[in-house]
């Protein structure tokens, strides 16, 4: 049996919360928030509190707060190994006492969207070897795939993870209003967007790239962009310089 105590009560801590409620060998000892109408449902499964002097000890005290909220809620915390769930914030930032780590999920998180653990990436860092070990046992017990990342990887990753995903799906409401401006049930272009992200993985995303950018097809560029805003196209044209540049770099 391995305890835990939560900090937090966004996306991220309702997910955790419910997925240890669900298992036998996680004790989930307590859940703080600052607004305790935010946990109010939970007040009979699980203590909550929302005074930081009143925390319980526990194996793991995991803090899934804002990143800007993280040093200073930490600082007031004596329990003996603290981690965060963010994926910018260096393990240092932490201001706690004792032992520190990091338990970070590579996913999106939204409250109305369940999420599968078993398919979720968890970064795991810690100063000792002991620490590490904890933290992976809570992490098979949620049975995702475990990675090792240092703090520099992390941010690197969660960099990245910008990209396929905020930024994409920036692109899918930019497809989504085009398609709504004109008529077009946004459905229609379900079948290319699963095909997009089916195809990479066997293809690397450059063996994967096709378009008019990466033809050069100036024609066809030029017809585009003058179906588009101002702001589109401004957008278009970036981006399909970034891609022509990207595929002469490589």
């Amino acid at each position: 049996m391995i305890s835990v105590v939560i900090l937090g009560s966004g996306n991220v801590a309702t997910h955790l919360i419910h997925a240890f409620l669900k298992i036998d060998s996680i004790n989930l000892k307590q859940v703080y928030t600052r607004n305790l109408k935010d946990v109010a449902s939970l007040k009979s499964t699980v203590p909550t509190t929302n005074d930081l002097s009143l925390l319980e000890q526990a194996d793991i005290t995991i803090i899934a707060v804002s990143d800007d909220a993280i040093a200073a809620i930490s600082s007031n915390i004596k329990n003996s190994l603290v981690v965060h769930t963010s994926g910018t914030v260096e393990m240092n930032a932490l201001n706690n006492s004792g032992n520190k780590g990091v338990f970070y999920l590579l996913q999106s998180f939204s409250k109305e969207k369940e999420v599968d653990f078993t398919n979720i990436p968890i970064c795991l860092e810690a100063e000792n070897k002991n620490d590490l070990i904890k933290l992976e046992k809570l992490a098979s017990l949620l049975q995702g795939t475990i990675y090792h990342l240092s703090s520099i990887q992390r941010k690197k990753i969660h960099v990245a993870a910008v990209f396929v995903n905020n930024f994409t799906n920036h692109m899918y409401a930019i497809a989504h209003d085009i398609c709504e401006d004109h008529g077009v049930p946004f459905n229609i272009l379900q079948p290319l967007i699963q095909e997009t992200s089916q195809k990479i993985k066997n293809l690397t995303p450059k063996e994967a790239q096709t378009g008019p950018a990466k033809r050069n097809d100036t024609e066809t560029i030029e017809n585009h962009l003058n179906l588009l805003t101002k702001t589109q196209q401004e957008l278009y044209l970036k981006i399909t310089q970034s891609i022509q540049d990207h595929g002469k770099k490589l």
